[in-house]
């Protein structure tokens, strides 16, 4: 809703140089009504009836959080009121059970494949508190999002770059800020799809893919913008943590834990040339073998696939994702 926008980003602004990075989209403040059970769901665009019954409050309460909290203007209910008479008929054909969907086709023996919107790490639950997202990207975030039992899945695959990024506030150990980090970004066009944000880049960062290959459970692990690597002379991979003088291989979640660690690196020897758009794993390098070889041994999970460019074709296939 308009409210949920505004809400974000003058909580954002507020923050001031504790802000966590948000996009800004009012995505937050959804959450917070939704565990609040003060919401809106989308099915109640089908009884406008009852929802233009239950607008005033809701935007009246908004309303005070707006003025006296952040003192900014409220928010005007005939507004809200025109928007959602514009939405009401856009979207009723598309609202139904998402679960009864989901169950339809797995009963008719169709493939449903699920991709998670965000990574790990900005788990709820399980990711850098508080520098996280609003909800459960992890893979039990698709039992509860989408009303599955977990014998439903037929495989999970983890997608990890060749090199860890961040888009804005949040420990990034391995987090490269010189030359080589810039050129890294530049050469891949890490900026933020929503927000066109420069996105934080570093080393691969093992002792964060072990977490996360254990808590969604990967069956194997697709390894992307191989290609960004070329002509490094050296590539470091984090295989532990320095925390307080102790050598860990346990990621902390706790963000103030992980701000003080530092990456204690192996450093694999580089490859020249390219393998961009590279479809046949015999023709990768030695280096870029050797790099995709470590990394499978680091995380304990085999790699699927290899993809070498920004193009589908530009792939190099090692396995069924989905095993069996």
């Amino acid at each position: 809703m308009p409210y949920h926008i505004l809400l974000d980003q003058l909580e954002e602004e507020r923050r001031g140089k504790n802000a966590i990075g948000t996009t800004g989209r009012g995505v937050g403040p959804a959450y917070l009504d939704k565990v609040a059970r003060s919401g809106i769901r989308i099915g109640e665009l089908l009884d406008m009836e009852d929802l233009a019954l239950r607008l005033p409050d809701i935007v009246e309460r908004k309303n005070e959080v707006l003025t006296k909290i952040y003192g900014a203007e409220p928010i005007d209910i005939e507004d809200i009121y025109a928007r959602v008479r514009v939405w009401a008929p856009e979207l009723s054909s598309y609202i139904r059970p998402v679960e009864d969907l989901i169950a339809a086709a797995i009963d008719n023996g169709e493939n449903v494949i699920l991709e998670g919107a965000q990574g790990a790490l900005l788990d709820i639950d399980h990711g850098t508190y508080p520098y996280v997202t609003s909800s459960n990207p992890t893979v039990g975030g698709a039992l509860t999002g989408l009303g599955l039992g977990p014998r439903a899945f037929g495989g999970v695959a983890g997608v990890f770059k060749a090199y860890c990024t961040r888009v804005g506030a949040g420990p990034f150990p391995t987090e490269l800020t010189g030359e080589l980090g810039d050129r890294i970004r530049e050469i891949a066009g890490e900026y933020g799809a929503t927000t066109g944000r420069a996105r934080r880049v570093g080393w691969f960062d093992g002792v964060a893919g072990r977490y996360s290959a254990r808590v969604n459970g990967f069956d194997s692990i697709i390894i992307t913008r191989l290609d960004i690597l070329d002509n490094v002379d050296s590539v470091n991979v984090c295989v532990a943590y320095e925390l307080d003088g102790k050598q860990i291989e346990q990621f902390p979640i706790d963000s103030v834990l992980l701000e003080r660690c530092k990456p204690i690196y192996e450093t694999l020897e580089g490859w020249s040339g390219t393998t961009a758009g590279i479809t046949d794993a015999d023709q990768l390098p030695a280096g870029a073998k050797r790099y995709v070889e470590f990394l499978e041994s680091l995380l304990g999970v085999e790699a699927a696939i290899i993809s070498t460019g920004p193009r589908r074709e530009q792939t190099i296939t090692l396995k069924p994702v989905i095993p069996g």
